[in-house]
């Protein structure tokens, strides 16, 4: 018995086979990506830049996935399942990592990106002022536009994309053992 299937509870690594793996994330990862796009475009809750980079690891991580899923159907066994799933895994290890440094701008932990986050300059003149308002709209990155269950959505993606990552970790892991 190796030591991933020691730390997974029996079942879910029986259950977990590699397209199995890559076929959860794709349908996770893309329930979470829509989910976002609701709060966007139906909720009116406004993304900041650091929302909108987390959504890169989804944008490249769903359909890796589907290329993976459809790489295990194919061939469970080989070494190109194992590294697509590997890289699936790494994809969304990296929407976490963005996740949590969101979230810890958010909760003052640390500083955010100058263009979304600090004090806001002052304009020089009145005119200066109005003309600032016509063209910007900063949606800042260190305030919480929305918490679900005490959480804000850079905190939900940070514990999401860790599943996600570990999931596609435990199916490129159970591919390389069958290998």
């Amino acid at each position: 018995m190796t030591q991933i299937d020691a730390a997974a509870p029996r079942g879910l690594a029986t259950l977990l086979t590699p397209v199995r793996a890559a076929l959860l994330v794709a349908l996770a990862a893309l329930a979470t990506i829509l989910g976002a796009l609701f709060i966007e475009h139906v909720l009116g809750v406004k993304p900041c830049e650091l929302c909108l980079k987390q959504r890169i690891p989804y944008y490249s991580g769903i359909p890796l996935a589907a290329v993976a899923a459809f790489a295990a159907a194919r061939a469970p066994r080989s070494g190109a399942t194992v590294a697509l799933l590997a890289l699936v895994g790494l994809v969304f290890a990296a929407g976490a990592a963005l996740g949590a440094y969101h979230a810890g701008v958010e909760w003052g932990l640390w500083a955010g990106p100058s263009d979304c986050t600090g004090a806001i300059a002052k304009p020089a003149a009145m005119g200066d002022f109005l003309r600032q308002l016509e063209t910007v709209k900063v949606v800042r990155c260190d305030e919480v536009a929305m918490r679900i269950f005490g959480l804000s959505l850079a905190a939900w993606n940070a514990v999401i994309a860790t599943g996600l990552a570990a999931v596609a970790f435990m199916g490129a892991a159970r591919a390389a053992r069958a290998a």
